[in-house]
């Protein structure tokens, strides 16, 4: 059961995953042993509320496959336990981070003010540098 927030809750049923070989340099561990994980879960045939699945099928991640179906795999850790609980935790960032509203920015124009001082500044500079220059009869 993966918790995402105080009512929405994926049961196990609807997450696939499989244990598979790690790739790259390890030694007979990784020879021997399957210590990746890789996490299937379908978001169209899930039980999370409508929002989420719109929010998540418009995702641009490459995690999410057109079908919709988002596919994690993790294989930093060298014990099979470690790397389940790193691949739900990502999958509860994913589905976590659909939620997270953006606030549009609105646009300010600097004051009148500080307008002022700013051209003031640039101009009082341009007279200092202008008094270094060699006087010419």
């Amino acid at each position: 059961m993966l918790q995402i927030s105080t009512k929405t809750i994926i049961p196990d049923s609807e997450i696939e995953i499989n244990a598979i070989r790690s790739q790259g340099a390890g030694g007979q561990n990784v020879n021997k042993v399957s210590t990746a994980i890789h996490l299937r879960f379908d978001i169209k045939a899930s039980s999370l509320p409508d929002f989420y699945k719109e929010q998540l099928l418009k995702l641009k991640d490459r995690r999410i496959t057109q079908e919709g179906v988002v596919v994690i795999k993790s294989q930093e850790y060298r014990s099979q336990e470690k790397n389940r609980e790193e691949a739900l935790r990502r999958l509860q960032e994913l589905i976590k981070s659909v939620v997270i509203l953006k606030i549009n920015r609105k646009p300010t124009k600097p004051t009148r003010n500080s307008q002022k001082k700013r051209l003031d500044s640039k101009s009082k500079r341009g007279e200092i540098k202008s008094m270094r220059r060699q006087i010419t009869d």
